[in-house]
């Protein structure tokens, strides 16, 4: 430890990493493009292993002779420091801080950012890594993020820019999308309700697709249903005369408690499914038929592990169905709001947090015998 202290002062008191850049000409630049790291966290071993790596490269480059500026930067922006700012003020939804006011709680996160600065600047010089500590920059600086507008300002000159959906992971609480690193950091198992649902196929009050799935609150926004091209189909029917369609490998596992009521099963084309128009659930969306919605379409990822050989497709809600929806012309529909409770245009249960609806969905359901 001495000696490593010994080392670090001789390069500060020599401002040797100043001088190494200035030793080398501005004409012959190589950057060095540094994601910066939350300034409202500790380093972690990650940080370690990365700094290592980020130190590694501009100096191999310097010895090649190329000006290498280190500019060290602040990410101030996102929810770690939102959530730290929620923590110390007691807020507890987006409401609460729209309650408090977004001027002050922004003014709270300010004050927040950059409380570890001194611990990184330790972690990060005895690590030997070389940066430019005296030019730093931080997101939250207007120049910064004017720049950020600058670049967005000459893709949108340039035709670059086009207006678009995806499907993200969100979270209610926060109001807001999520990255993946930050929906593993929350990750954990939950249990969901799993049904199987008729879909009267128009004109055929008698025969129903049989779907599959565990999100019943996703149905009332069911544009399609997918079945498997390479998937066997057949139609059961039953003594009563009731005449229902799914795969062939999984007639066995759904009947398994009513074998003795099928009377009849008989192979059902797949191409004979596809395209056939159903009716809607529920008649919330049911003007959307004359736009492509309430038909039977194909998808790769159908599969006979579960269920009933046929899916239920939202596009609004997933990432898979969202393309398939885009693929095959099925409209979206997303009738939630941004604390993700039904709005208006599902007035039964407008205002409701979407998870809690499943059971009662499960009961009307029930209820239509359906």
């Amino acid at each position: 430890p001495a000696q490593e202290r010994h080392i670090l002062e001789f390069w500060r008191d020599g401002n040797l990493y100043r001088k190494s850049v200035n030793a080398r000409s501005v004409d012959r630049p190589f950057r060095f493009y540094d994601g910066p790291p939350f300034a409202t966290g500790l380093p972690h071993y990650g940080h370690l292993l990365a700094s290592i790596t980020k130190d590694v490269v501009p100096r191999y480059w310097t010895m090649r002779g190329y000006r290498v500026e280190r500019r060290w930067g602040w990410d101030c922006h996102g929810l770690p420091v939102e959530n730290e700012a929620e923590q110390q003020l007691g807020l507890g939804s987006r409401r609460d801080i729209l309650e408090y006011g977004v001027a002050p709680f922004n003014e709270a996160c300010r004050d927040l950012v950059l409380r570890y600065t001194a611990e990184w600047q330790r972690l990060i010089e005895r690590l030997g890594r070389w940066v430019d500590w005296d030019n730093q920059y931080r997101t939250m600086d207007p120049d910064f993020m004017e720049s950020v507008w600058w670049v967005f300002k000459s893709l949108w000159d340039k035709g670059l820019v086009y207006e678009g959906y995806k499907s993200l992971a969100y979270c209610p609480r926060c109001a807001t999308p999520l990255s993946n690193f930050e929906v593993n950091q929350g990750y954990q198992d939950t249990q969901d309700p799993s049904i199987t649902v008729r879909f009267r196929v128009a004109g055929e009050p008698r025969l129903s697709l049989l779907a599959w799935t565990t999100t019943p609150w996703t149905l009332p926004s069911n544009m399609g249903l997918a079945v498997g091209r390479d998937i066997d189909y057949v139609r059961v029917t039953t003594r009563d005369g009731e005449q229902l369609i799914l795969a062939a490998s999984l007639v066995e596992d759904l009947f398994r408690r009513h074998d003795s009521e099928i009377a009849e099963v008989t192979p059902f084309a797949v191409e004979d499914l596809v395209g056939l128009r159903y009716e809607p659930l529920f008649s919330y969306f049911a003007d959307r038929a004359a736009e492509g919605a309430f038909r039977v379409v194909t998808a790769d990822f159908v599969s006979t592990d579960d269920g009933t050989g046929i899916v239920h497709i939202a596009p609004g809600f997933g990432e898979d169905d969202y393309q398939l929806g885009l693929a095959e012309g099925l409209p979206v529909v997303c009738p939630i709001d941004a604390d993700c409770c039904f709005t208006d245009e599902i007035p039964d249960l407008a205002g409701t947090f979407v998870k809690d609806t499943d059971t009662p969905i499960i009961r009307r359901l029930r209820a239509s015998g359906q």
